[in-house]
């Protein structure tokens, strides 16, 4: 993943400056932001830093330099109270998110501290101004609060510029679809057009051909080494017949050649239209699951706009995976989550096993080899993106990946998830809302941070707790 950058915007109020205040809280405030932007550092991000910004055209020329430099997102701080309509037509009118970072040097303002400590952590209602006009204009935002050493708020203002980023990766991203959409399947269903015009995702499809020529290019010894790695990576489940696994990974890097050339963000397969005219003669589930784990979305059935969604959450958050919802376990109030082989491989609890099936569903088809594994236990949000009468919404619930000791299922792709709702109304919330039956599970992202990335991306957020 490439380093986030951070536009850091330190807000303060030319009156001081003007009565000769700023002189006293100037010597602390800059060297606390500066101690800021090297905490942020510390957690992955390249920090663009900028003098205090007073008045509008020093806020206007921040938020030009942030844009022109390529920053993410704007993470704001206050240094002292600021007039909110010094700041507001610049972090109203850019595109960039905004997160905004509420905290002071002092962490005890109890009645025993010095009444001069209130020079230096009085940013509050300046928050609070800021965030108003802000709502006012209907501009998305995302406030941390705490205290630096004393809370998690800066662990929480990383997260949310992730919640940003991922919005952020949506438009503009590409997404290739081999087989089209599954004959029958209208729920995830969305034309090129809309995907284009609403979400800013192109669709891109193999030329007649193409596909089969990426195959036939392949070297041997190119072939010999990613089978070198999957015996690596999975134990078999029983002996691997190795022409069936040559040619499965024959095709599984045919479909990685054409995310390459093509610059894919995510892509999706129809099983049913593997062999035939399609270009892939075998189902490249192996694929499916190394790419996610490569930061590259995946969706079944030829569900782009899942693919895409998954997509843009691994620019950002590398516990994101393609899910499907299987089958109830009412006994213990938990969901069984499946696909034919399709999953994110970094998530597993386990070394995955891998067996050659028999393949039945497409048109003179190889049977290929797939890769078992079991998702591993955590806190995460299930998400799915899903059209109403109104319009697209995200469905958004906070879940626990249950850990699996032993099972059964060791020929399945499967993981257990708990809703924080009783399961009867999960389910019934989750439908009644009109949801698609393909969803995305994100692990370590809170409900908060999704509803953040929902409202950058104009999606009215309906939450399940």
């Amino acid at each position: 993943m490439k380093k986030v950058k951070i536009g850091f915007l330190p807000l303060y109020i030319k009156l001081y400056d003007d009565c000769g205040s700023g002189a006293i809280g100037r010597p602390r405030l800059e060297p606390f932001y500066e101690r800021l932007a090297c905490e942020l550092e510390a957690r992955g991000f390249e920090v663009i830093r900028n003098e205090f910004c007073r008045i509008k055209p020093e806020f206007a020329a921040a938020v030009e330099k942030f844009e022109k430099a390529g920053a993410d997102c704007i993470v704001t701080w206050h240094a002292a109270y600021s007039p909110s309509l010094e700041s507001i037509d610049a972090l109203a009118g850019t595109e960039l998110p905004i997160i905004v970072l509420d905290t002071t040097e002092t962490y005890d303002f109890s009645p025993a501290q010095k009444p001069s400590e209130i020079s230096f952590c009085h940013g509050i209602h300046g928050v609070m101004d800021m965030c108003s006009l802000l709502r006012q204009r209907g501009k998305s935002y995302a406030v941390c609060a705490g205290h630096i050493e004393h809370s998690d708020v800066l662990d929480k203002v990383s997260c949310y510029v992730k919640a940003a980023c991922a919005a952020r990766a949506l438009a503009g991203s590409r997404a290739g679809s081999i087989g089209g959409s599954f004959d029958g399947m209208g729920d995830f269903l969305i034309d090129d057009e809309t995907l284009l015009s609403r979400f800013g995702v192109s669709a891109v499809y193999p030329e007649p051909g193409e596909l089969d020529a990426l195959r036939e290019s392949l070297s041997d010894a190119e072939v010999e080494a990613e089978m070198k790695e999957n015996n690596e990576l999975f134990y078999e489940i029983e002996p691997v017949d190795a022409e069936a696994h040559a040619e499965t990974v024959r095709n599984c890097l045919a479909i990685r050649k054409f995310i390459e050339k093509h610059s894919l963000d995510a892509f999706t397969i129809n099983f049913r239209k593997i062999g035939g005219e399609s270009g892939i003669r075998a189902m490249p589930f192996i694929e499916a699951c190394k790419a996610m784990s490569r930061g590259t979305g995946y969706a079944g059935e030829g569900d782009i706009l899942t693919a895409s969604l998954v997509g843009a959450l691994l620019k950002s958050y590398e516990g994101a995976t393609f899910a499907e919802i299987f089958c109830p376990d009412w006994k213990n109030g938990s969901l069984l989550i499946s696909h034919m082989g399709e999953y994110n491989l970094a998530l597993t609890k386990a070394k995955p096993g891998m067996k050659k099936i028999r393949f039945i569903y497409g048109e003179n088809t190889l049977d290929p080899v797939v890769a078992y594994g079991c998702y591993r236990a955590g806190k995460a949000t299930f998400i799915n993106l899903y059209k109403s009468e109104e319009g697209y919404k995200l469905f958004i619930s906070p879940i626990e990946m249950l850990d699996v000791p032993t099972d059964v299922f060791e020929e399945k792709v499967r993981g257990w998830f708990k809703p924080a709702a009783p399961l009867p109304e999960f389910l019934e919330k989750l439908s009644n809302a009109g949801a698609t039956h393909h969803s995305a599970i994100i692990y370590d992202a809170t409900v908060d941070q999704m509803k953040y990335f929902a409202s950058l991306l104009g999606l009215p957020a309906v939450v399940v707790e």
